[in-house]
């Protein structure tokens, strides 16, 4: 994913994924922020997708819910084990 902040500023994948996956909330928000309405869209269709779809390592699902709280979605679906 080549992911552009609202200044159009490219930025570095594997560091903004490492930020997304983190499990810090200041870290999440802190590279979310700066995306703009699209690219937000579309990171929270795949940490949505890695929460719930089978097929992810654990700890990636693990990353992913935590990812998601952090940005304020909350859903009985994140909840389940699995």
């Amino acid at each position: 994913m080549s992911t552009l902040n609202q200044t159009n500023t490219p930025l570095d994948p594997e560091a903004f994924w490492d930020a997304i996956l983190s499990r810090d909330p200041n870290q999440i928000r802190a590279a979310f922020a700066p995306l703009g309405r699209a690219e937000k869209q579309a990171v929270m269709q795949h940490l949505f997708r890695m929460a719930t779809e089978p097929g992810w390592h654990p700890e990636q699902r693990l990353s992913a819910r935590a990812a998601l709280k952090a940005l304020g979605f909350v859903s009985e679906q994140l909840n389940e084990e699995g």
